[in-house]
C-alpha cells in the first residue's frame, strides 16, 4: 500500500451517520475513472444515482474531493448543494458546461480550482494513483446555508452539522511521469 492510500477520507472525522447508495453508469467502485471524468480530456460529471437515504432528508449535497492531492489539504472537484429531496438522480454533465439536467435551486460552491463546476482528475505526472471520493449527503433541511461564493471547507462544514446520510463511491486516476 503507497503512502498515497493512508490519507483520509474527507469524512473520516465527522460523526457516524446512516449510509445509504450510490451508484454510477460512469464510475465503478475502485476502478480507474473513464476519460470523461478527467480535467484534460472530458472535464464532465458523471451520472450518480442515489436511494435508501433517511426518509427525514430535506435535500442532498455532492462533492467530489482528492484526499491524495499533494496539497496538505487535498482537493475539492466539485462542490454542489441544495439540491431538492425529490431528486435522486444526475445526469452525465449536469455539473458543467450548460449545466443541463441540474436541479432547479441547487447551488455550485467553488472548486479548488475557482470554477463554480465539476473539474475532472488532474493529478500531477508520476504522483501515483489518486482517489477520487464523490459523496452524496443526505441533508435535514431544504438550505444548507452557504451561498455560491462559500469555499469548499465553509460547505464541508455545514454539511458536518446538517448531514443525516452519507454515500460515496471512490474512482481512481493516475497520469504516468514523464518521460
Amino acid at each position: 500500500m503507497t503512502e498515497l492510500k493512508r490519507r483520509p477520507l474527507p469524512h473520516d472525522f465527522h460523526p457516524p451517520v446512516a449510509s445509504f447508495t450510490v451508484t454510477s453508469k460512469d464510475i465503478e467502485e475502485g476502478a480507474t475513472l473513464q476519460d470523461a471524468q478527467v480535467h484534460a480530456a472530458g472535464n464532465t460529471s458523471p451520472q450518480l444515482r442515489w436511494e435508501g437515504f433517511p426518509p427525514e432528508t430535506k435535500s442532498f449535497a455532492v462533492t467530489c474531493y482528492d484526499p491524495d492531492a499533494p496539497t496538505g489539504s487535498g482537493f475539492w472537484h466539485w462542490v454542489l448543494f441544495d439540491i431538492p429531496a425529490s431528486v435522486t438522480e444526475l445526469p452525465v454533465g449536469a455539473g458543467g458546461g450548460t449545466f443541463e439536467g441540474l436541479p432547479q435551486g441547487a447551488i455550485h460552491a467553488r472548486n479548488d480550482y475557482g470554477d463554480k463546476e465539476f473539474a475532472g482528475a488532474a493529478p500531477p505526472p508520476g504522483d501515483g494513483p489518486h482517489r477520487y471520493v464523490f459523496t452524496v449527503y443526505a441533508v435535514d433541511q431544504e438550505k444548507l446555508g452557504p451561498d455560491a461564493d462559500a469555499s469548499p471547507a465553509v460547505v464541508g462544514f455545514n454539511l458536518r452539522f446538517r448531514t443525516i446520510g452519507r454515500a460515496q463511491l471512490i474512482g481512481e486516476y493516475e497520469v504516468p511521469a514523464e518521460g
